[in-house]
């Protein structure tokens, strides 16, 4: 999961929450000044229930921000009816406040008792229905990101049937005549299944890489000279967390859809570059000739999870790409410095 939504009050702290927030206090505070109450001026009316409002609002959320690493290990539903009572505090607090500073404290006193509880079940009802639309939210969030740590675990899955057959029989061809190569092989086949299988859902730009290039170095046994990959890599390289297995599954895409159907193979080139504005990652690849038959057929089940993950790493700012330029094809990953 994005580490800006893993506990259910981050999302309550994000600048277009807050705003919406503070827009249904102003619209509730409207319907208060045009209740059906007798008053001259309603302007004024409005003012105060929007004075009130948003005193009541924002000391709730400024409380729940001061508890927010206690209450981390409470469950959802706890967390939701402690939001509940401490908006009923917060409004006891501030009607009291506020029925004192503005002189009302020479009403009848049956009168008061009657405003409070009437602000009381106020904040009842609109607490409830906020407390609703906000746990259909988070559960909304979570179910998506199953859904995306179900497409990460396919292509967890799919890595595994061909590409282990095809690397063990290489290594099978290997054993006899280039043992240390045999050896090889088997190590990084060992490091690659390893992060694919039991890895974290993020890893440092550096491990993805040398996960790549352990990935490349098996291909490279099997396809020989048919397969060239060039790497362009800034040194040293940025110091940034990537989802785990996004830039493996483009490699083997380019490998499986460029490389393996040409007679001839192709070059491959990695390209990573870092700017103001953001991080680039290009993975291009030969185009097989016109005419060549497909390998195998693709499910674009590794270009999809990816481009999901990095776009939630992202939060709408990052991308893949893909385009076919002079003959070759061009994935390109951005992420926001």
């Amino acid at each position: 999961m994005s580490p800006a939504f893993k506990q259910p009050l981050d999302v309550l702290f994000r600048p277009t929450t807050l705003i919406t927030m503070i827009l249904a206090g102003e619209a509730l505070a409207a319907i208060l000044a045009l209740s059906p109450v007798p008053i001259q001026d309603r302007l004024v009316l409005f003012g105060l229930a929007s004075m009130g409002t948003q005193w009541i609002l924002l000391s709730t959320l400024g409380a729940l921000y001061l508890l927010r690493h206690r209450l981390n290990s409470w469950s959802t539903g706890h967390v939701a009816w402690l939001a509940l009572g401490l908006l009923l505090l917060m409004t006891l607090l501030v009607v009291t406040i506020g029925w004192e500073l503005l002189g009302m404290s020479q009403q009848p006193e049956a009168g008061g008792r009657a405003f409070l509880y009437r602000c009381l079940a106020l904040a009842l009802v609109a607490g409830l229905l906020t407390l609703l639309s906000y746990q259909n939210h988070w559960r909304a969030r979570q179910l998506a990101v199953r859904a995306k740590q179900a497409e990460l675990e396919a292509v967890r899955a799919r890595i595994r049937p061909h590409f282990l057959f095809n690397t063990l029989n290489t290594c099978a061809a290997l054993i006899h005549g280039r043992p240390e190569e045999a050896e090889r092989l088997l190590l990084d086949l060992a490091d690659l299944f390893r992060a694919a299988l039991a890895g974290p859902q993020e890893i440092p730009l550096a491990e993805e890489i040398a996960l790549t290039r352990r990935y490349t170095e098996i291909e490279s046994l099997r396809f020989g000279t048919r397969m060239r990959i060039t790497w362009q890599l800034p040194e040293p390289l940025p110091t940034l967390l990537i989802p785990t297995l996004s830039i493996q599954p483009l490699v083997e895409n380019a490998i499986h859809h460029g490389i393996e159907p040409s007679p001839n193979g192709g070059e491959i080139l990695i390209l990573v570059a870092q700017d103001n504005t953001g991080l680039r990652i290009v993975i291009e690849n030969d185009l097989p000739p016109a005419g060549s038959s497909p390998v195998r057929s693709g499910h674009k089940v590794g270009l999809g999870s990816t481009r999901a993950r990095i776009q939630a790493m992202g939060k709408g700012s990052g991308d893949v790409t893909t385009r076919i330029e002079n003959g070759r094809h061009i994935t390109t990953i951005t992420l926001p410095a």
